[in-house]
Parts: C-alpha cells; structure tokens; sequence
C-alpha cells in the first residue's frame, strides 16, 4: 500500500510541480506564455520541476516515517555509516566515488557500440548554457540523494522484504532505468544501459546494506559524466547545436 500510494502521489506531484514552476515564471517573472515552448525555457522548467518534486519526494518520505516512529529520519530510510572494515570515512567515500567513477566509463565505452540514430528527448536539455548549469547543478547536489532515497532506501527493501534480495536488486534496478526511460525515448540501448546502472547500484546498497555507499558510487557516477561534456565541450562554451 505504501509503494501504491507512493506512485499516485508522485505522479500528482510531477503535475503539481510543473503548475508550481510554470504558474512562478509567468505570474512571478513575467515570462510571456507564448515563450514557454522556446526549447531554452521548456528545458529549464523542465529541470526545475524535478527540483520542485523532489522536493515533495523528501517531504512524503519524512512526513511517513514521522507517522509510524520517532526514529532517526535518515537512518530509517536505510543511511546508515559505510562498512568498509579497516578503512577511514574518507577513504572508504573515495572507494565508493571511484567505482562510481569507473562505472560511467564502462557505461560510455559500452555506448559507443549502440548505433542510435534518433535524438534522444534529453539531448533538448543540453543546448544551452544556463540550462546545462542548472541540470549540472541538480544532477549532483539532488538527484543522486532524492533517487538513492528513494529507490535504495525505499523501494528495494518493501521489494526485497517481500520476494528476496535478488528480485529487490532487479525490480528496483528495472525500476530506476524505466523512470528515466521518458529521457531517452527511441533509445532502447541506453535505457537498457541505464537499467543496468540501477542494477548496479541497487546491488550495492543490497551488499554494504546502507544507502550511503550506493549514494557515493551513485554520485561518483553522475560528477564524471557532467566533467566529461563540461571538458569536451571546452568549459561549455562550444554547446554542440546550442548556445
């Protein structure tokens, strides 16, 4: 019931966020609605929309676990110290960034064997600076801690309680790539890719058995592929079909 519940709220906080967002840029800035289809403005929106849901993600999160106990807040949504024995926080955080590091090379080099001639919907997002910044923004200080949140410290163990640890890993492995699947419509490689990213990272949290590790990995992940375009595109300033 908590996962069914949490699926209709969130798909009503995706509308809510968006009314909140475009209602703030037209009302609050004066944007004219006719610009709202402009690809630079529909990016940004779009981007701060997911700030703006991920923002009542945590909140829902929060307000459930104060309903039913008076536990630590992240401790009971699975953040818990890493168990690496013998090794120092620092060290052990520097492990976890570096396989997430090594994982979205082996993610790019597996990429370059996938012919996908569509452009991806998500390709929209990177054809501006301002919009660039701001997705670079979000994709590391918010996306890794809302989705590590919610789909290893929520997800996986209502899954994994119910039919084992295995089916918890892919199901909530399955699950994260088919929440980016809008993102990368026609490219079926790199949602499969993706489904495998959230395999990985779901395995991880399963083996540690704390949302910290797969949060790091996670987030070692996301900083080089943005280091990545940021250098290949000479600091940004060389956006390919943008500005």
């Amino acid at each position: 019931m908590d996962l069914l519940l949490f699926i209709g709220l969130g798909f009503l906080g995706l509308l809510v966020a968006a009314v909140i967002v475009v209602g703030v840029a037209v009302l609050g800035f004066g944007t004219p609605v006719r610009d709202l289809n402009q690809t630079t403005v529909k990016s940004i929106i779009a981007v701060l929309s997911q700030v703006v849901w991920s923002g009542f993600v945590l909140l829902y999160f929060y307000v459930l676990v104060r309903m039913r106990t008076q536990a630590p807040f992240w401790r009971t949504m699975g953040w818990r110290g890493l168990p690496f024995a013998g090794q120092t926080t620092s060290l052990a955080i520097l492990r976890c960034l570096g396989g997430g590091a090594m994982l979205a090379l082996i993610v790019t080099f597996a990429g370059k064997f996938l012919n996908e001639k569509a452009e991806l919907p998500i390709e929209e997002l990177f054809r501006s600076r301002p919009t660039v910044i701001l997705l670079m923004c979000f994709g590391i200080l918010v996306a890794p801690l809302v989705e590590e949140t919610m789909f290893r410290g929520f997800l996986y163990p209502v899954v994994a309680r119910r039919f084992g640890m295995a089916a918890g890993v892919i199901v909530t492995g399955t699950l994260f790539g088919a929440m980016h699947a809008q993102q990368l419509w026609g490219g079926w490689g790199q949602i499969g890719l993706l489904i495998g990213v959230g395999i990985f990272l779901t395995w991880v949290r399963a083996r540690t058995g704390t949302v910290a590790a797969s949060y790091f990995v996670h987030l070692g992940y996301k900083s080089l592929l943005f280091l990545a375009f940021f250098c290949a595109t000479g600091g940004l300033r060389h956006i390919p079909g943008g500005s």
